[in-house]
């Protein structure tokens, strides 16, 4: 029987997702598809997940958070954060996890040593990639367009500001978590403010990958080192299929092939 998985997210057409998942399963001979699933509404998730009998599925922006509110059972450092990107069917129960942070970490290994990180939005994955840099007693602090989000990362002790009240310091790393520049051609904050920013940093991370985001393309200006999100992509990728195949395949393995599928 053909196990079927899925990405849900709103958007969801440019998703590699299944290109990557596609590529790994037939490469190995595993019995699987993986498919996109354009949702709206995330309360319907658990829903959608059930009828239409997916043995997993990742999860992308804006549904992380509500896929943790989805699952019956939350292992590992999803627990911590309450942000869902991986979710397995076991034993008849939704079973989350989050591979975003690890696959970041994975991701940002070449820039070498970083201490002090701004990140740009205050969504799931900066939730995720907060909570993962204090792991490493890394200093973070949290830029988002309104303070009601902030509370959240405030309680972690982070350094936490709205556009409003933003005042700018030097930074080894920014990470632009937020959605801006995938549709359009926004910024994540405003340009003048992400100009600063920018000459006060020595490395670019975007969540984003498929295209040059307007936030990227000025700190490629710049002459900033930077990457999009393809790596972050990859690795947190590989991480979700080795829970998809009862971790069966080599991780180095799985990465080889994941790799190849981003050159079709």
């Amino acid at each position: 029987m053909t196990k079927l998985f899925a990405i849900f997210g709103d958007p969801v057409s440019h998703s590699r997702s299944p290109l990557m998942h596609n590529s790994l399963f037939k490469a190995l001979h595993v019995n699987a598809c993986y498919t996109r699933i354009h949702l709206t509404e995330g309360s319907k998730l658990k829903e959608t997940f059930l009828n239409l009998g997916l043995s997993g599925a990742n999860i992308t922006v804006p549904h992380k958070e509500a896929a943790y509110e989805a699952c019956d059972e939350i292992r590992g450092f999803a627990k911590s954060i309450g942000v869902v990107n991986t979710i397995v069917f076991e034993d008849g129960k939704l079973i989350g996890y989050n591979t975003d942070a690890d696959g970041f970490m994975e991701a940002i290994k070449p820039f070498g040593k970083i201490k002090k990180v701004l990140i740009l939005g205050a969504g799931g994955t900066a939730k995720a990639l907060s909570n993962r840099f204090l792991q490493d007693a890394l200093h973070v602090s949290i830029l988002n367009r309104s303070a009601n989000r902030l509370e959240y990362f405030k309680e972690l002790g982070l350094t936490c500001k709205s556009w409003e009240n933003f005042i700018c310091e030097d930074y080894d790393l920014v990470v632009n978590t937020t959605s801006a520049g995938l549709k359009d051609d926004a910024y994540p904050a405003p340009k003048e403010m992400i100009e600063e920013i920018l000459s006060h940093t020595s490395y670019v991370a975007d969540a984003i990958y498929g295209k040059v985001t307007p936030f990227l393309r000025l700190a490629q200006d710049k002459g900033i080192t930077s990457k999009d999100g393809a790596d972050m992509l990859l690795y947190q990728g590989v991480l979700a299929n080795h829970l998809f195949c009862d971790k069966k395949f080599d991780l180095n393995t799985t990465a080889k092939i994941m790799q190849k599928s981003f050159a079709l």
